[in-house]
């Protein structure tokens, strides 16, 4: 552990932590920062001026990375019939009904992403205290309740990624990995960004966008500058 603190602080001191970056800028320290030996996930996180406590301030969606995450995520479809047949042509890594709903109350968790037709969902959602916790649980405002099993799948293949403010007000999501190009890992942020700013509540009232910082896996936080968005645009 003492090694890997010396060279976070060794990557610390690059960080100017009283100045907010331009957002090309924050980019590329976030890579010069990574400590991590593996290709590290690079996250953006946003405080947003919202009460979560208020349903009509509650942030929660799902949106396309242009150019991905840089993992491809394993996708279980709950659905019968000729929807169940869809789900594997898209490509889902497991389809079924009952039988992985056994599983998975046995302890079995090898996926990322669940996708569930809606009238599979009355059965699911016997799974919600297991899957809850996880952040598992498929959900309409995230794509993840629908008939078209095509699109979800597809989607999550080419980098859907979720959004959900936390108790804090605060919204994490990873834009890809330390191996990107830096123009790919702007280009993602910035899709993030326009997203979020889409969906502010009505009810949000001050500042709506507090604070933006991206960071890697074990790295430094690198605030950045939101009034600089607009010239990549």
């Amino acid at each position: 552990m003492a090694k890997r603190g010396k060279k976070y602080l060794e990557a610390a001191k690059l960080v100017d932590r009283s100045k907010a970056y331009a957002v090309a800028e924050a980019v590329d320290l976030v890579k010069k920062t990574s400590v991590a030996k593996f290709d590290a996930t690079v996250e953006a996180a946003f405080r947003l001026g919202v009460d979560p406590k208020k349903a009509d301030q509650q942030i929660r969606g799902a949106v396309v990375l242009p150019n991905g995450t840089g993992k491809t995520q394993r996708v279980l479809v709950f659905a019968k019939g000729e929807k169940a047949k869809e789900a594997e042509a898209a490509g889902a890594d497991y389809v079924g009904d009952a039988d992985y709903i056994n599983k998975i109350n046995q302890g079995w968790f090898e996926f990322d992403v669940i996708v569930a037709t809606p009238d599979m969902m009355g059965e699911v959602g016997k799974l919600g205290r297991v899957l809850g916790p996880k952040g598992l649980m498929p959900n309409p405002k995230t794509g993840t309740v629908t008939f078209d099993v095509t699109k979800a799948v597809n989607e999550i293949k080419a980098g859907k990624v979720e959004y959900r403010v936390d108790k804090a007000g605060i919204i994490h999501v990873p834009v890809g990995k330390v191996s990107f190009d830096d123009q790919k890992l702007v280009e993602n942020f910035t899709t993030i960004y326009d997203t979020l700013l889409k969906v502010k509540p009505a009810a949000a009232k001050g500042t709506y966008m507090k604070n933006v910082a991206l960071s890697s896996t074990m790295g430094p936080g690198v605030k950045v500058d939101a009034s600089t968005f607009v010239a990549i645009k």
